[in-house]
């Protein structure tokens, strides 16, 4: 198997001051050039935003960019949106790596030049992660339309009415050689003292 010639894109956001108000995000920018494969590195007010999307897509046309390290925010916040991003570009929505550098370091670490040591350590572990990422399909799984409701006691009975009200094929097992669990047991309950059946 041949390795692909790695053209890697940086691209370090300020995220107005949520970031740029606790680091020098343009040395962090600065670094990323630096690091083996980088051949791109590009500094935003606001990468999530469409202008910042915009320069995303046009680094990866103008410098045939193959991976991409996004240094911003959260990826559970905005790993959707880049990847949906570098997808309109045509790169594999895979071939995209995060650096936390807002919760993981920003927003925890109080002195300004121990923060931009810490944020050019995140991006160097993201880009040589990214090194490593390769083009993933997602997998299509056909879903059976249908429910296994283990224990016919009153709360599995009601899970398995309600399953079949919203058009469920439902399947209730139980253990037991009758229906109703504890509930069938009792002859009266409270608090109206009626039949339990």
């Amino acid at each position: 198997m041949v390795k692909e010639d790695l053209r890697i894109g940086v691209f370090v956001c300020d995220c107005g001051s949520n970031i740029a108000g606790f680091l020098d995000t343009e040395v962090v920018r600065e670094f990323a050039e630096t690091l083996p494969d980088v051949v791109a590195s590009v500094r935003n007010k606001y990468t999530c935003s469409d202008p910042g999307q915009q320069e995303i897509q046009r680094a990866i046309f103008e410098n045939r960019l193959n991976r991409i390290v996004v240094a911003s925010c959260s990826p559970t916040s905005y790993e959707p949106i880049f990847r949906q991003c570098i997808q309109g570009a045509g790169l594999n929505p895979y071939l995209l790596e995060m650096a936390n550098i807002r919760e993981h370091c920003s927003w925890v670490t109080e002195d300004h030049e121990a923060a931009t040591r810490k944020a050019k350590d995140i991006v160097k572990v993201a880009v040589a992660r990214a090194r490593w990422l390769y083009p993933q399909d997602e997998e299509q799984i056909a879903v059976t339309d249908a429910a296994l409701v283990i224990g016919s006691g009153v709360a599995g009975m009601q899970a398995a009415l309600d399953l079949a009200d919203a058009g469920h094929h439902v399947y209730l097992v139980e253990k037991k050689p009758s229906i109703g669990g504890i509930m069938a047991q009792l002859d009266k309950v409270y608090p109206d003292i009626e039949c339990s059946i």
